[in-house]
């Protein structure tokens, strides 16, 4: 049970306990509020116990292992290749593998681009395409003779492809291909697959196991799995707003909101469950998620409770005596 994985937000949130904790400067406060959290979930507990396991089975390398997953991947490839044999080496390797695996995968740290936490990048690339990646994003960029690939591994892209180049371009995400057909795109990594939405022209969508494929036009969305495409949909109001700095939403649940922002922000966002299903409307900031909470504070019935700068949640607000 304590092998079974757990998501990237409560990983999120052990790390900073960790690191929180590890420093030594915790206060008694902060201490208490780490016990409540430890407590309140199952999923805490098993993040808990597994990143405690990692310390201690590779407790000679965990230094260098933790270092290591804040280099580059050039500096991070380096390291590995300087490691020499012997029994301390091996030592060294599986406990820096096994602590990349147990936050993120491989494909995320040794990815050819990657944005952290609350991070936007634009590249152009060789063929005048222009590719931003959205907060905690990776891609390889895969150019041959035969066609323009980007295989995206974690978080979200824009691609507006460059129209002097006749080779195919390809995104490909482990459910399926997205072919670009001259077009302004985006496409997402989530839990139940991979998402496309096509703001200009046209994309044509193979899912990974299926022979069968689909061309969306500019203005529709769609979820594919490895083994089919969804239902197409419009566009939802402002969904490339992120490409500027900015989240748009049009009369969605609040904790809906929440959870967007908490892609942009480490540690725990959470929202309360008597106020979850409020509805919002509004455009918030990205690069400041603090500022973007003060804001709901004129037009909700909210609070913002912050036990520390990584435990944060919007609660009911409390009438004063």
């Amino acid at each position: 049970m304590n092998s079974k994985p757990v998501s990237a937000r409560v990983l999120d949130a052990a790390i900073a306990w960790q690191l929180c904790l590890d420093s030594g400067t915790g206060s008694a406060e902060e201490r208490a509020e780490f016990a409540r959290w430890h407590a309140a979930d199952e999923e805490h507990a098993r993040a808990w116990i597994q990143l405690h396991m990692l310390d201690q089975r590779f407790s000679a390398a965990a230094g260098p292992a933790r270092q290591a997953l804040l280099q580059s991947r050039a500096d991070m490839r380096q390291r590995v290749r300087r490691v020499g044999s012997g029994l301390a080496s091996l030592v060294l390797v599986a406990g820096l593998l096994s602590w990349v695996s147990a936050y993120q995968s491989l494909g995320y740290w040794l990815a050819d681009q990657r944005t952290g936490t609350g991070e936007q990048r634009s590249l152009r690339l060789s063929d005048g395409t222009l590719i931003s990646l959205n907060t905690h994003s990776a891609v390889d960029i895969r150019f041959d003779e035969k066609e323009r690939l980007i295989v995206l591994h974690e978080g979200e892209i824009s691609i507006e492809t460059g129209h002097k180049d006749d080779r195919p371009f390809i995104v490909a995400t482990e459910d399926g291909r997205l072919r670009a057909l001259g077009t302004r795109f985006l496409v997402r990594m989530e839990a139940q697959g991979t998402r496309l939405s096509v703001l200009q022209s046209a994309v044509a969508a193979r899912p990974q196991d299926s022979g069968d494929e689909q061309i969306l036009h500019e203005g529709q969305q769609v979820l594919m799995n490895h083994d089919r495409l969804g239902t197409i949909a419009g566009l939802p109001l402002g969904v490339d707003a992120w490409t500027r700095g900015m989240l748009v939403v049009d009369n969605v649940r609040l904790s809906e909101l929440v959870d967007e922002l908490g892609r942009y922000r480490s540690g725990y966002l959470g929202v309360a469950p008597e106020v979850a299903n409020l509805r919002i409307t509004g455009s918030f900031p990205l690069n400041n998620t603090d500022l973007a909470l003060t804001s709901l504070l004129p037009t909700l019935p909210v609070q913002i409770e912050q036990h520390t700068p990584w435990w944060v949640s919007v609660v009911a607000k409390h009438d004063k005596p």
